[in-house]
């Protein structure tokens, strides 16, 4: 077929012709007609987007997309509020980007904001009938939970080395870490096969229930302090064990697959907006989505549910309060008197009266809060201190003695951990907390003692 011929069935000038041409041949060979080609391509010009997974024709019904999708942002973009001072630039900039989506209703930036992918950390956005993959981010349901313990304070002292070995053994961390006697929960029994993605996860994150990963994930002993009857207990100081942690591997190919394929699907935004392409959650690759991060949520709580058990049983002490809430992830709510899809990532919900877990470093205080309900942030505050140093500045500027000095003085004992995460990277907590005091009510302060993260350079394993 002549090129001329091609483009009078609808099919764009240049690349998408020349793909046609070339597409031909393999279609008559797998027994098409030159009817049908001629009826196909047809198609494909109307609705590039419905071929954009068949093996024959995937190629020309991309360019074909490309070519009939234009972006058109919003005429104003939506309104956006932030809390605390000298965020960095790129942070808002970000959030600028995300909205002048055509998408996007509101959004917040925390004051422990910095650059993410897409949206930043610390960045709230509230879209109408569509889901963000990286606006809720690569490590989906990421979140923190806090256990009270009916065991002797005084042990942090007296019985310091038993608590270490206590974290040594009951956690695993670690990309592709996993303990060698698997641990069992509930969400295992679940249907995994709601997308093809999770499906192919599970034997993975089974593999890897109740472990951590790298980076920012901890498991911290510590005193926790209330000064008023709070929790259902009386005002004192208790034991705690405090976890941050997420999905792991299935959480990362969940958000992998979907990012790409929103990005596929939106080839018309520009090169700054890629990152915040979206699905819509009428579309069936939206509700793929939504189901597979939802189940990511749960197994996310199962992965803590398991380190604070197995904590718990080692003690052989009870839980007498328990705190948790994820920091990436979507929900569905209702703000300006419509339902939208509220992003919170790295941000805490904070509700009239929802609890939170807000850290701040592995020698600075933790905070558990209050939501107050804030209609401009959305029901939301921050998720932590927020960075201050890249991974890669602080392998430059900072060094062991120096930080092993610092956490001494703060009466820390670090098991493991990699530079990335000193506590010079973070920002001040109780500044980020007083720039917040309209989002969250402190009600109690926990102190982390004895601190267990990702050693440097750990990338995989199994712990026996």
């Amino acid at each position: 077929m002549k090129g001329q011929d091609i483009e009078a069935l609808g099919i764009p000038s240049g690349k998408a012709v020349q793909m046609a041409q070339k597409t031909i041949g393999k279609a008559l060979k797998s027994g098409m007609t030159l009817t049908d080609f001629q009826e196909t391509l047809k198609k494909i010009a109307v609705n590039p987007l419905e071929w954009v997974e068949d093996s024959l024709f995937e190629d020309i019904a991309k360019v074909c997309l490309q070519k009939v999708a234009t972006f058109e942002e919003r005429e104003n973009p939506a309104p956006w509020r932030q809390w605390g001072e000298d965020l960095d630039a790129g942070s808002i900039t970000q959030m600028e980007n995300a909205c002048r989506l055509p998408i996007s209703e509101a959004g917040a930036l925390m004051p422990d904001a910095h650059l993410g992918y897409g949206l930043p950390i610390g960045g709230v956005l509230a879209t109408e009938g569509a889901v963000i993959p990286y606006a809720v981010g690569m490590d989906i349901a990421c979140r923190m939970k806090l256990s009270v313990f009916d065991y002797p304070v005084e042990s942090l002292e007296i019985a310091h080395a038993d608590l270490c070995k206590v974290l040594e053994r009951e956690t695993a961390f670690g990309v592709g870490r996993g303990f060698q006697r698997i641990p069992d929960h509930k969400v295992m029994s679940e249907d995994w096969g709601i997308t093809e993605v999770t499906r192919k996860a599970k034997k993975k994150a089974h593999n890897q229930l109740g472990s951590s990963g790298s980076g920012n994930h901890f498991v911290e002993f510590g005193p926790i302090t209330l000064e008023k009857e709070d929790l259902g207990l009386r005002p004192g100081t208790y034991l705690a064990v405090m976890s941050h942690s997420g999905s792991r591997g299935a959480g990362s190919d969940v958000a992998s697959f979907y990012s790409k394929l929103a990005k596929e699907l939106h080839p018309e935004l520009p090169k700054d907006l890629q990152n915040l392409s979206w699905l819509d959650l009428d579309s069936s690759e939206g509700q793929e989505y939504w189901a597979a991060m939802e189940l990511m949520g749960r197994y996310a709580a199962a992965n803590h549910d398991i380190i604070h058990w197995n904590i718990s049983r080692a003690l052989r002490s009870q839980v007498i309060a328990q705190v948790e809430n994820h920091h990436n992830f979507a929900w569905k709510e209702t703000h300006f008197g419509k339902e939208v899809i509220v992003h919170r990532k790295g941000a805490t919900p904070a509700g009239a009266g929802v609890l939170g877990v807000i850290p701040g470093s592995m020698a600075s205080p933790a905070y558990v809060v209050r939501g107050r309900g804030s209609h401009e942030a959305m029901d939301s505050a921050s998720h932590g201190a927020g960075r201050v140093m890249s991974r890669k500045q602080a392998s430059k500027v900072l060094s062991w003695p120096e930080i092993r000095q610092k956490l001494q003085d703060a009466g820390v004992h670090l098991l493991s951990a990699g530079l990335d995460e000193a506590p010079d990277v973070y920002k001040d907590i109780e500044v980020v907390m007083e720039q917040q005091k309209d989002l969250v009510e402190p009600i109690a302060r926990f102190e982390p003692r004895i601190v267990k993260m990702a050693p440097p350079g750990r990338s995989g394993g199994v712990k026996t």
